[in-house]
């Protein structure tokens, strides 16, 4: 992926010059190694900004929500897919866009690669294909890329983006031969007390900062269900209750929708693994009515619809 930047600046300032898109969406550098950061790049002399490694894991669709105008956006495969589930839930139109596709090979997590420095403090992540070399004040150290991605990427089975306008390389090879839901069968296989200690335990450390929401492209309510006071639905405190309560209902709002980009765990302050509530939704979905969210702009979500055939062994 590192020949995408250049690729990307001279698409995004084409499109700016010619006045074809209003304002260009990607990533900046950060100024803290592996902390990419989104771009709104409006001015066509701006587009030097634009960056493209493997840290680039925010997902950028939280923008689209009811914007005006012409947009360009950068978009690999869980991006692309939820630019797809805005379209079909009528938050943006698909004549606004210009999806500028980037073929994926995975981001890193930067948690892993904080652990392998044994937590020094790093100033530079430098993608060589497939290694990349960390850098520090008084050390540096090359690691194998796919030993350290991000777990939605080492399971990702749409690394190439499903809708585009055009695209800074050639397709990569998707992932086969792969289980992406092999650690939620080890969950199902759990009897139900040591499932609830099991879901306990793991937001136990939650700290209802509400990062993993305002990072969810599909968080797109105008009052969410916890900010609400008349009636209040649930407590804002740290209370266990109040807490796993916010988790269940905010994955059951994602459920058939969520793309597994990863965006609620690259910004959890506390490393919680929530994705865990969405992959037994996202299984579910799949498994019930061989649903993928993201993968067809012109049909509606399973929970959208109904059909006579639809999956009715639930209902007793």
């Amino acid at each position: 992926m590192r020949g995408y930047t250049e690729k990307i600046r001279e698409t995004a300032r084409a499109l700016l010059e010619s006045k074809r898109v209003d304002v260009f969406i990607g990533y900046k550098k950060g100024t803290v190694a592996m902390m990419n950061e989104p771009a709104l790049v409006r001015d066509p002399e701006k587009t030097a900004l634009l960056y493209w490694d493997s840290s680039c894991a925010l997902n950028l669709c939280t923008y689209l929500t009811k914007m005006k105008g012409k947009v360009g956006i950068v978009a690999n495969g869980c991006n692309s897919r939820n630019i797809v589930t805005h379209i079909v839930e009528n938050q943006i139109k698909r004549e606004q866009l210009h999806i500028v596709g980037i073929p994926c090979t995975g981001m890193i997590d930067h948690r892993a690669v904080q652990r392998a420095v044994n937590t020094k403090e790093i100033l530079d992540v430098r993608d060589e294909g497939e290694s990349f070399v960390v850098t520090g004040r008084d050390f540096s150290e090359t690691f194998e890329t796919k030993a350290f991605l991000r777990t939605n990427c080492a399971v990702c089975t749409h690394r190439n983006p499903v809708l585009f306008d055009e695209m800074v390389a050639k397709p990569v090879e998707e992932l086969k031969d792969i289980n992406p839901y092999h650690d939620v069968e080890s969950i199902e296989k759990m009897g139900p007390d040591k499932k609830w200690s099991f879901f306990t335990q793991l937001i136990s450390k939650c700290i209802r900062c509400y990062a993993c929401r305002n990072a969810c492209p599909l968080c797109y309510c105008p009052t969410c269900f916890v900010d609400e006071s008349r009636p209040q639905w649930v407590g804002k405190s740290s209370d266990p209750t109040d807490t796993m309560t916010f988790h269940f209902l905010r994955a059951y709002h994602c459920a058939g929708r969520c793309t597994d980009c990863g965006a609620c765990e690259r910004v959890c302050p506390v490393g919680i693994s929530m994705r865990q509530f969405t992959k037994k939704l996202n299984k579910d979905a799949q498994a019930l009515f061989g649903w993928e969210a993201g993968l067809k702009p012109d049909e509606r979500p399973p929970l959208d619809v109904y059909r006579p055939d639809d999956c009715n062994d639930f209902i007793r």
